[in-house]
């Protein structure tokens, strides 16, 4: 039997089976004795809902109400056709209560993967707003450098990223939701700390300093600004352990401007200007490509362009 042959009238489901709407007006019809009331149930014109049983009428070949001034009156063929379109109803709230049930799967949890300097001090306000607007979603949130961030979302992980390097992994789109800017800051003890003019790029580049490991997004932009790899003295995995590195004294240290406002206004920290350096980056959210943000997620990155 070919494909034609086995599509009786030929053409698609679509096609030669009334729509939703025009089953659902139909089992009003048949309930309410009227044409008009059934329109009024619906929410439609009484012409309009005339024209839709017309066009059914049409569709399937065969009347299906017959009209008379004391109302509407199903055909044998229309009650006939009422069963079969209580069946397709039913099964289509069916349908819609399981498509429910999967929407409120998935808004019940968030999960987010983000780079050190956006996890601590960006993402705690973004989520005490989203957690007034979805109570009962329960988040979870993984820090780590970029690349972890990254590879959390390509293994299904994480539901939304947030990264602070120069490019975008593959495999992933991404929006820029904030600019940021690195420093170079030591404690006050430091002899840099009472120098007059800017550090020059090449002694920064000289010297070794207290830094990000490889992967993080501080760590690229900085390699990428001198021009090839900064000379670590310690490479450290959070931003915390840098700034606190840099307090005690080991040594300069560059960190984001987010990260150092306390220190700074303290002067637990100095900052020292550079020149000939661009140190200033884009922060992103990130999500898999092809896959863009919904529910919870989509939520959440509408709140950090906020």
């Amino acid at each position: 039997m070919s494909e034609t042959e086995g599509r009786v009238g030929g053409g698609t489901l679509a096609h030669r089976v009334p729509d939703l709407g025009a089953l659902e007006l139909l089992l009003a019809v048949a309930r309410l004795g009227s044409l008009g009331a059934a329109a009024r149930e619906v929410g439609i014109s009484q012409p309009a809902a005339s024209s839709r049983i017309r066009s059914m009428e049409r569709q399937l070949g065969v009347a299906l109400v017959d009209r008379s001034p004391r109302g509407s009156r199903l055909t044998d063929a229309g009650a006939l056709v009422t069963d079969w379109a209580r069946r397709v109803v039913e099964a289509a709230e069916a349908f819609d209560a399981g498509a429910q049930a999967l929407r409120d799967r998935r808004d019940s949890r968030l999960r987010v993967a983000a780079s050190m300097t956006i996890a601590e001090y960006l993402l705690p306000g973004w989520l005490l707003a989203l957690r007034t607007q979805r109570p009962d979603t329960a988040v979870s949130l993984l820090a780590g450098n970029s690349t972890a961030v990254a590879e959390r979302l390509l293994a299904d992980e994480a539901d939304l990223g947030f990264v602070e390097g120069l490019t975008v992994p593959q495999g992933l789109d991404s929006t820029v939701i904030a600019h940021d800017r690195l420093i170079v800051v030591v404690a006050p003890a430091h002899p840099w700390a009472r120098r007059r003019r800017p550090l020059a790029a090449a002694e920064l580049a000289a010297t070794p300093l207290v830094l990000r490991e490889r992967g993080s997004g501080t760590r690229q932009v900085l390699d990428a600004a001198l021009g090839g790899l900064a000379r670590p003295l310690i490479e450290l995995s959070s931003t915390t352990a840098v700034k606190a590195s840099a307090v005690g004294g080991a040594g300069p240290a560059v960190l984001s401007e987010l990260a150092v406002g306390e220190e700074l206004a303290m002067r637990r920290l100095v900052s020292i200007p550079v020149e000939g350096v661009a140190l200033r980056r884009d922060l992103r959210a990130v999500w898999p490509t092809g896959h863009r943000p919904t529910g919870p997620a989509r939520e959440l990155l509408s709140l950090t362009r906020g």
